[in-house]
């Protein structure tokens, strides 16, 4: 039974999740407004967008162990996929996420086959080139993406259920159903062959090879896995903004979900949910209070960087990696593991005070549970 507790709780949350915009509930300094207004839904929206973009970058990061700093690049290909494709080609909605999805998933299987010639900090940088030759085009290419203003949604292709802001609460189920779904396909590919693949290639890619497998094969999958992941988070984001900006396909918003994943812990689905979501609110609510007036009348010495929420987001993320090394998640991992350690040893010592040696404890465990039945 015990086995089946993360996956009731899971189920739980997002029933919880899906009613949430029905309640009236009121969560002063965290939301700005109750949780059925337009505004609280669309913070709770992007949240879940931000959280579906880190769990992809985990399945990257944490299970197949590559440091990219080119994610960005397939979270822009499907916001601005999406955007060209109703813009331009005059497809509808459902065609225009599928266009969207296939083409971040082949820009990653190019751009991927090239990076993973190589390893380590080099491959870091050969995507952190790819992204900012993403970033270039969608700057200096104004007729099909917008240029620096960004490109805007084109709603005559998309269903009015989808369209304003009476209809925030259908947007922020597209975004629970997104996440939902991103999830969904993470777990299957960590608990499946290939993520068995992925992580002992992380470990030990030598022993891999040795042993008859591709790595190179196993680390591209993956890859193109979590850019279609982060594409489809692309094209909620393009849904939930009606439009996009160039910074969505540059290194900087990588680095901010390489944020929310440390924070959250690598290695950690829930952890990466939690990370995205703290930083968002973060982020919402730091600039808030950057620009009160209890920040403005402070002196100048504390006023300055006050105001400044990236050096607020800095100081949160010095802290985090020095008390907290494993991040959220890691560390209450750490202290479930250590809790059930001392509960073992505990019982240890209580055999050997008894004088019963652990295998006849066993023993007399079995024979009971026989005698029960």
């Amino acid at each position: 039974m015990r086995r089946y507790v993360p996956a009731i709780v899971g189920v739980a949350l997002v029933v919880f999740m899906a009613v949430l915009p029905l309640l009236n509930l009121s969560l002063p300094g965290i939301l700005p407004t109750p949780t059925y207004m337009p505004g609280t839904l669309a913070l709770l929206s992007l949240c879940m967008v931000f959280a579906a973009l880190a769990l992809s970058y985990n399945l990257l990061l944490g299970s197949g162990g590559m440091l990219s700093f080119g994610h960005a690049l397939y979270f822009g290909a499907g916001a601005y996929g999406l955007g060209i494709a109703l813009e331009h080609f005059g497809v509808p909605l459902w065609p225009g996420v599928f266009i969207a999805l296939i083409g971040g998933m082949v820009i990653a299987l190019v751009t991927g086959a090239v990076s993973m010639r190589v390893s380590g900090i080099p491959f870091a940088m050969v995507t952190l080139a790819f992204a900012q030759a993403g970033s270039v085009l969608v700057r200096r290419n104004s007729q099909v993406t917008g240029g620096e203003e960004g490109l805007s949604l084109n709603t005559d292709q998309v269903p009015d259920f989808l369209i304003g802001v009476v209809n925030t609460r259908n947007l922020y189920w597209f975004a629970l159903a997104v996440l939902v779904v991103v999830y969904l396909v993470t777990l299957w590919v960590d608990t499946s062959r290939l993520g068995h693949l992925a992580r002992a290639t992380r470990e030990n890619e030598q022993r891999v090879r040795v042993l008859g497998l591709s790595p190179y094969r196993v680390r591209l999958i993956v890859f193109v896995i979590a850019a279609g992941l982060a594409s489809l988070a692309g094209v909620a984001y393009m849904l939930l903004q009606s439009g996009t900006v160039p910074r969505s396909v540059s290194a900087d918003l990588t680095i901010t979900v390489l944020v929310m994943v440390v924070l959250g812990g690598v290695g950690f689905r829930w952890g990466a949910i939690v990370g995205g979501v703290l930083y968002t609110l973060l982020d919402q609510r730091l600039t808030v209070l950057a620009g009160s007036d209890a920040i403005a009348g402070l002196p100048d010495w504390l006023r300055v960087p006050l105001s400044e929420p990236l050096f607020l987001f800095g100081v949160l993320f010095i802290v985090v990696v020095m008390f907290l090394p494993g991040g959220i998640a890691g560390t209450i991992d750490a202290a479930a593991r250590r809790r059930r350690g001392e509960k073992v040893r505990g019982a240890l010592r209580q055999l050997d005070d008894a004088g019963e040696t652990p295998e006849a404890a066993a023993a007399d465990a079995a024979a009971s549970d026989r005698v029960r039945a």
